[in-house]
């Protein structure tokens, strides 16, 4: 009776971590979807962290799976009511994500997890501290040649997942710096955060030849 039990709840946990994509009808785990909802005026919201009342339709969280969904409609069917869907629906979410990621990267370097500039980045790696590489996505070509060289010598590239999603600009106002070029994420709970939170953007602004690449960049 409580093997019974046991194994029925360990069941619920694991489907309460899975949603079926509206899109694809595919089930999914929760952190590879994006749920939207309909706000009080009927406007379609992306709800990135999961975490507005109602209910929910859940996407794959690809810019290219929400372009399709709204091409497609998806969202008033799954909803069962009528809403008003931006058409730069794909763009709103990229936003929002941006901005979770901006502030995440910003309590990171409150908790000292997070170091910037080119000396220090390379200083992180050296140590063996680092746990993702950030650099900004308009960054000069030699700049950034230089600092995955660093990595790739160290013998961690592959190991480490390097970022280029937010420009210099976006990382120095999340930092509250001028612009930034290079940075890395330490060991620590606020830095596994903010690695979260890259890794969610990068999937969803990757083209799907670059999905699986784009971590280990």
């Amino acid at each position: 009776m409580k093997a019974g039990l046991k194994k029925r709840q360990m069941m619920e946990k694991k489907a309460a971590h899975f949603r079926q994509c509206a899109l694809t009808r595919t089930s999914m785990p929760v952190g590879d979807l994006i749920r939207f909802v309909a706000g009080p005026d009927a406007d379609l919201v992306p709800d990135t962290d999961a975490k507005a009342p109602g209910r929910g339709v859940w996407i794959s969280a690809t810019e290219a799976a929400v372009k399709e969904a709204v091409r497609k409609n998806i969202f008033a069917r799954s909803l069962k009511q009528k809403v008003q869907v931006p058409t730069e629906l794909a763009q709103i979410t990229r936003t929002r994500l941006e901005q979770r990621l901006s502030g995440a990267l910003g309590l990171a370097r409150k908790a000292g997890q997070l170091q910037t500039g080119a000396t220090r980045t390379r200083s992180q790696i050296a140590s063996g501290t680092i746990i993702a590489l950030l650099t900004a996505s308009d960054a000069a070509a030699d700049g950034r040649r230089k600092m995955v060289g660093t990595l790739r010598a160290s013998g961690q590239e592959g190991l480490v997942p390097h970022f280029d999603i937010l420009t210099a600009l976006q990382l120095g106002l999340a930092l509250g710096q001028e612009n930034v070029i290079h940075a890395a994420l330490t060991t620590g709970a606020a830095a596994n955060s903010a690695l979260k939170r890259a890794s969610r953007l990068a999937r969803y602004i990757a083209q799907p030849d670059e999905r699986d690449d784009k971590l280990n960049d």
